[in-house]
């Protein structure tokens, strides 16, 4: 198994997330938008993932040649954001959000199908591999937040450049590893989709995503109005993503000893509780710093254990289409959702509310995966 190549790969592709996401907030605001409207742009970056990971998932599924797909989807998503620095108004910046977004968002279900073919009936390693995305979004969360402390939120788009360079640059260096074939009959697609077990676990994960809308979208322009700093905030960011990491590390003892279905509920509970712990505890430290840890419940486990069942419940040639199918559902729809819905609830009825309804919605997920647990393990 190519280890460092896989991982370059991981580590470039987190390291633009640990670009947009706490910083492309205040690269908006910079340029005099709303929380309607940033909360209406940062939705783009969700809403592409409910189409293109499923086209380029089909492309992928049979064509076969998916590292040539993660190539090409790659490059594309780098010459679209070439056009960025001279868009100002919002309709420019929509349209190439969903230019480049379409294309970044189609490599990494297919990057994900090609790992798994690599690992085998190794599956709890993927951790080990996924630990170098992790790391990737720390190296640039502290980076991009002190360049921005010193130089101002124009640098995002600097470092954004970069980094997707770095993506399309560390995808050659992967070749393609085609999964084993299938002897069994495979039901369609669509008749998988039906089972109870499979509906109650999109229905979760969709609602995870949803959850975390206000934290994605508003949580570097919340601590800022709270007298925090951009290197502050870099490095808030950045705990949440250690504690991630050092999960990673130990996930697959996790895994060994509890279902992935237990630890997808578990993971939904406690993001109840971090999203209550920012919205109405953001100038106690301790408690902002707590909150950041409980990151690798929301996030790490969460992915890892939810990872672990998609490549359970899609074998075969629904491979492709089932990391598709949840990066879009979850990262796509629910993140869309989540980040449109709380620029709203943001505006009218400020944060405290916006992460008190996150929280809501992240019991609700908790319960659905609590009440069908029998049939999605």
């Amino acid at each position: 198994m190519p280890y460092w190549r896989l991982s370059a790969f991981y580590f470039f592709y987190f390291a633009a997330l640990g670009t947009l996401m706490p910083y492309w907030g205040l690269y908006l605001q910079s340029l005099g938008f709303d929380p309607f409207a940033i909360g209406s742009l940062m939705s783009i970056l969700m809403a592409t993932k409910i189409v293109a990971p499923n086209v380029w998932g089909w492309l992928g599924d049979h064509l076969g040649q998916r590292m040539l797909i993660v190539r090409l989807a790659s490059l594309l998503a780098l010459l679209a954001f070439l056009a960025m620095p001279a868009a100002t108004g919002f309709a420019e910046i929509a349209l190439i959000m969903v230019l480049y977004s379409f294309f970044w968002n189609a490599s990494l279900p297919q990057f994900e199908a090609v790992t798994f073919n690599y690992l085998g009936k190794a599956v709890e390693r993927y951790s080990r591999l996924r630990l170098w995305g992790s790391v990737g979004f720390i190296v640039t969360v502290v980076l991009v937040g002190y360049l921005v402390d010193r130089h101002g939120a124009g640098v995002v788009l600097t470092a954004l450049l970069l980094v997707l360079a770095g993506i399309f640059l560390s995808s050659l260096l992967v070749r393609d590893k085609p999964g084993i074939i299938s002897t069994e009959a495979q039901p369609p697609i669509l008749a998988v989709l039906k089972t109870p077990r499979i509906m109650a676990f999109f229905a979760a994960v969709f609602l995870m995503q949803m959850s975390h809308g206000p934290y994605y979208a508003f949580y570097s322009i919340y601590l800022q109005d709270f007298g925090y700093s951009k290197s502050s905030i870099g490095i808030l960011w950045s705990i949440g993503v250690l504690a991630e990491v050092l999960l990673f590390v130990f996930m697959h003892r996790l895994m060994h000893r509890y279902s992935a279905a237990l630890i997808l509920q578990a993971s939904l509970a406690l993001a109840a509780l971090r999203w209550l712990l920012i919205g109405y505890f953001p100038d106690v430290l301790a408690l902002l710093v707590f909150s950041q840890l409980l990151h690798a419940a929301s996030f790490g486990s969460f992915h890892a254990a939810a990872i672990h069942m998609v490549h359970g419940y899609f074998r075969g040639r629904h491979q492709g289409r089932g990391q598709a199918l949840y990066s879009s559902l979850s990262f796509g729809a629910g993140g869309a959702v989540g980040t449109f819905t709380s620029g709203f609830l943001w505006e009218q009825w400020g944060a405290a509310f916006a992460y008190t309804m996150a929280s809501a919605v992240a019991l609700l997920g908790a319960w659905i995966v609590w009440r069908f647990n029998r049939i999605t393990e």
